[in-house]
């Protein structure tokens, strides 16, 4: 494990644009939920959940997580985890934060579209002198395009605190282009758009993404390394990526945190930011997805700095307030002279 220099990433004000508010629900929350809701599960304790949070792919972390959205159905459970989230991410100096909710995850249970909206704007309204942000609009790109224009209608009609359509789901055999046209509605009405791409998926769903979809970011994109010309283009137009660490070794896209190509990106000069995408089930928030790829991968205060600094130029947020964050962090210096990049 490489040495960095002592730095307090804490200290660094960030913005967190890739976490899914489904993902931050924590075993004790998961537990209370189902006792709440007279929800059975097959857990009877918190150490056979913490068991059955050992993945060994996407496909096996969607089975619990899906498994975990049955807790979820008042307007009151979505406050709640909302509430607990942001509390959690203002403890990381998170100034503004993006969630990513998949209502129709939760519509085809039973439960109200309004019910998942109402609880998660109230708890940002109760969080907003602290932190600012919104929804992205998770639409699933392994069911039908249709699906995806009734959940644009329905959250268009509240116009509450949605910042951006995005596309999630699992990306083997599900390219972004079919939701072409859903994207470009999002679009008309104003919205940003962002997809995930190139996580298990190949390189040229960052670019069909970027092509068709005309997305303003891309979430995780680490597999673009493998087309230098992706890269290249990645670099030049600075389309940002939301990249999380923790997930991506939790999940086996990396074999390991050391091998992570976090440093690399951004050496290239891409627009790379650190999330935490499901913390309750990866193992850390923001900080600890910097801490850790930190120390595994040798980032130097410089970088991190670089990499918060993104965070802040990539989010769906007022300019004013992106401006007055970006100057704290050129006032912060690195402790002590970095060495150079490696």
């Amino acid at each position: 494990m490489n040495s960095v220099p002592l730095f307090d990433i804490k200290a660094v004000p960030k913005a967190e644009l890739h976490v899914h508010v489904e993902g931050t629900l924590e075993p004790g929350m998961l537990l209370d939920f189902a006792r709440r809701n007279d929800v059975a599960i097959p857990y009877r304790s918190m150490t056979d959940i913490l068991s059955a949070y050992r993945f060994s792919g996407l496909q096996s972390f969607l089975e619990i997580y899906w498994a975990g959205l049955t807790m979820l159905r008042t307007e009151r459970d979505f406050y709640e985890l909302t509430r607990a989230y942001l509390t959690r991410a203002r403890e990381d100096n998170v100034v503004h934060a993006e969630i990513y909710v998949t209502p129709a995850d939760h519509t085809e249970r039973g439960v109200p579209f309004d019910a998942v909206m109402d609880g998660i704007s109230a708890a940002y309204a109760d969080e907003r002198r602290d932190i600012t942000g919104g929804m992205i609009l998770c639409v699933r790109r392994h069911k039908p395009v249709e699906e995806a224009f009734a959940a644009i209608e329905a959250a268009r009609r509240r116009r509450d605190g949605v910042l951006a359509l995005g596309l999630g789901g699992p990306e083997k055999g599900y390219p972004p282009g079919p939701f072409d046209e859903v994207f470009a509605h999002a679009r008309a009405l104003g919205w940003k758009t962002t997809a995930h791409a190139g996580e298990e998926g190949p390189p040229h769903y960052v670019t069909e993404a970027i092509d068709r979809l005309r997305v303003d970011r891309i979430d995780h994109g680490v597999q673009c390394e493998a087309d230098p010309a992706l890269m290249r283009r990645l670099a030049d137009e600075g389309t940002p990526l939301t990249v999380c660490p923790l997930s991506n070794v939790a999940l086996r896209i990396f074999p390991d945190l050391q091998r992570h190509n976090l440093r690399r990106l951004l050496h290239a000069g891409l627009c790379v930011t650190v999330n935490s995408d499901d913390p309750a089930y990866f193992g850390g928030h923001v900080n600890e997805n910097f801490v850790r790829a930190a120390a595994a991968l040798g980032l130097t205060a410089e970088e991190q700095l670089s990499l918060a600094d993104n965070s802040l130029k990539a989010a769906f947020m007022d300019e004013a307030r992106r401006q007055a964050y970006r100057r704290v962090i050129r006032d912060i210096r690195p402790p002590r002279p970095d060495r150079s990049p490696a």
